[in-house]
């Protein structure tokens, strides 16, 4: 190459080089178009025909719950970051799906009063005290269903039916409440001594319970809707559903009275809340583990504690007090499932 041709190869390689801009900045490096007020409501979006059908099924209090956990939720989040002169996140969605899951895990019966204290204590005292979105260690929505729970225990074990008359005169008549009460003979009279009908019951949502405990196929197709969409895993929800189903069919027919190996795992699966504890509250991104290994070991520590509540505790149902109990083991898990950091080359003798 003559001097001159290197010379205009050197010029233009130089040209090349500060036109070139090197972009340094911190994780991370891969990005998306997924936003946080995306991902929030696409959750509303798979939770509202679950929803729609408890306002169908339960009627005008049901959907007078719905909104004044919503609307309670967004402004208490509203006047606690203007308060503190922090950036206003009320639409983000967060908010509005606390408020959500909150009216899904009550009775539609509730006073609205109620609903308003248990937005109260799911976003100034879980969420917000805590340093707002991302900081919370416990769900918001059962931290404020369970503070409703010890302070109204009778208007939160209150159902009523579509007419307005509680199921066999008893407060708290779900299915699972007559299963720990009266046995599996009862529950099956509940339903005219069918099992088919009351397995088609469970699963279509024609029985008691809360907004999050009744259609069973609604909830299930919100939940495939968001493991569609890349927003959840579907590891986690199965792990749970599983291990509450294989538990109770070893373990669940001891209260009937039959032995070992002969309870009723679609019942267990179906009835309460599983299916949403499921999908919508073991997954949320917030205060579940980071990696799935934490998922798995989280979801099955779920589904163990709400058989043993279910089969050995006080209360009907174990949904609720399982994940916040497992949301307090979150960092220990997260600790002990940590994986390596890439690159990383362990020296001899390390423990």
């Amino acid at each position: 190459m003559s001097p001159e041709a290197k010379g205009q190869t050197m010029g233009k390689d130089a040209k090349d080089m500060q036109d070139f801009k090197l972009t340094v900045s911190s994780s991370p490096h891969v990005r998306c178009t997924e936003t946080i007020p995306k991902i929030m409501w696409n959750v509303v979006a798979a939770l509202v025909p679950a929803a729609a059908f408890g306002v169908y099924y339960f009627g005008i209090s049901a959907l007078v719950n719905i909104i004044v956990a919503i609307v309670s939720a967004v402004v208490f989040e509203f006047l606690w970051e203007k308060m503190m002169h922090k950036k206003i996140t009320i639409t983000d969605g967060s908010a509005v799906i606390t408020g959500l899951l909150l009216a899904m895990t009550c009775p539609p019966t509730l006073p609205w009063w109620m609903s308003i204290i248990g937005s109260f204590l799911a976003i100034i005292v879980c969420k917000q005290s805590m340093g707002g979105l991302g900081y919370n260690l416990f769900n918001p929505a059962h931290v404020g269903r369970a503070g409703l729970m010890v302070s109204w225990p009778v208007a939160m074990t209150t159902w009523t039916q579509v007419n307005g008359t509680v199921v066999d005169g008893v407060a708290g008549a779900t299915p699972l409440n007559i299963l720990k009460h009266g046995g599996h003979d009862a529950v099956l009279q509940l339903f005219g001594n069918d099992p088919g009908t009351m397995y088609q019951s469970l699963f279509f949502g024609f029985r008691n319970g809360s907004l999050g405990e009744t259609s069973t196929v609604l909830l299930v197709l919100g939940g495939l809707y968001l493991i569609y969409k890349g927003y959840i895993n579907w590891q986690a929800p199965v792990v749970m559903i599983a291990t509450v189903g294989v538990l109770t069919w070893i373990f669940g027919g001891v209260s009937f009275g039959t032995g070992l190996f002969s309870g009723d795992p679609l019942f267990h699966m179906m009835a309460g809340g599983l299916i949403i504890g499921a999908f919508f509250m073991i997954t949320d991104m917030v205060t579940a583990p980071i990696t799935l290994k934490g998922q798995i070991i989280f979801a099955f520590g779920a589904g163990l504690i709400t058989v043993l509540i279910r089969l050995l505790g006080g209360y009907p149902e174990g949904v609720c007090y399982s994940i916040l109990l497992m949301n307090a083991l979150t960092p220990l898990i997260d600790r002990l499932v940590k994986p390596a950091v890439f690159g990383e080359v362990k020296t001899k003798g390390a423990k």
